[in-house]
């Protein structure tokens, strides 16, 4: 039975509410992957690989959604309580917030509290595969063509003060604090996200630089110039950090994720 006039209008919200909420749902989900998608945003989610598969279920998922409207259903309206009324009430409010969020709110990447949260350094994310890559840009001579990752990777296989002697990183990334001593040191930290954003794990070069929150906030983006040195900060978390020559403000990255 479809609702007409003579239904009291809270039965009229909880029929219209019953029948379409799941699809009203489905929809702003599907239109909210297709949006950030096509506003290349939804690196800030999911890995890159996974593109075209999200993209190509969103697109199945909102021709789904336009049978489901096409679809008509008929029940009956049964007695309406005033605590049934008000849940559905709640579920339609959270619908229009929850789609409005998702396209209005703009997308952010992750900060140093998840980084906090996850700990810098703590995913064994130094692979064979970045030491490679890391050894072969070593032996290049250029240096500060190695990213925080392959950093990373370095001073996880080795802390020898004596191999980075003559080697001079240029690392960009946000300012995260070092969590055994962060008056002096932080982190130049980035995300690294092998499928999404749930599973990505920060990893960081530190710095050592007393005093550095007079300068910088923790989440501004710098780029670090300077040379490892054995840390002179008794509680640091690293033996090594990077002693800075020039530390410059930059802007977040279009990617701001390792992959």
């Amino acid at each position: 039975m479809l609702p007409d006039q003579r239904m009291p209008p809270a039965a009229a919200l909880r029929y219209w509410a019953e029948r379409w909420q799941g699809v009203v749902l489905s929809l702003v989900v599907v239109v909210a992957t297709l949006w950030l998608g096509l506003s290349g945003q939804l690196g800030l989610y999911i890995h890159p690989r996974y593109f075209v598969f999200t993209i190509a279920m969103a697109v199945i998922g909102l021709v789904l959604v336009g049978a489901g409207f096409a679809r008509r259903r008929h029940f009956e309206v049964g007695h309406t309580g005033r605590f049934e009324t008000t849940l559905t009430g709640v579920g339609v409010v959270l619908l229009l917030v929850m789609g409005v969020a998702m396209v209005v709110v703009p997308p952010t990447t992750l900060t140093s509290a998840t980084a906090t949260q996850r700990e810098v350094n703590s995913g064994g994310l130094g692979t064979d595969d970045d030491a490679e890559q890391a050894a072969t840009l070593i032996g290049t001579g250029d240096f500060e063509q190695l990213s925080v990752r392959e950093w990373v990777s370095l001073l996880a296989q080795s802390s020898d003060p004596a191999f980075y002697a003559d080697k001079t990183a240029q690392v960009i990334g946000f300012v995260t604090p070092d969590a055994q001593d962060p008056d002096n040191v932080f982190y130049v930290a980035r995300f690294v996200v092998t499928c999404c954003a749930v599973d990505a794990q920060p990893i960081g070069v530190p710095v050592y630089l007393p005093g550095w929150q007079a300068e910088y906030e923790v989440d501004d983006w710098v780029q670090v110039t300077g040379r490892f040195d054995p840390s002179v900060s008794a509680t640091a978390s690293d033996p090594l950090a990077i002693t800075p020559v020039e530390i410059v403000p930059v802007d977040q990255p279009n990617d701001p994720y390792v992959y």
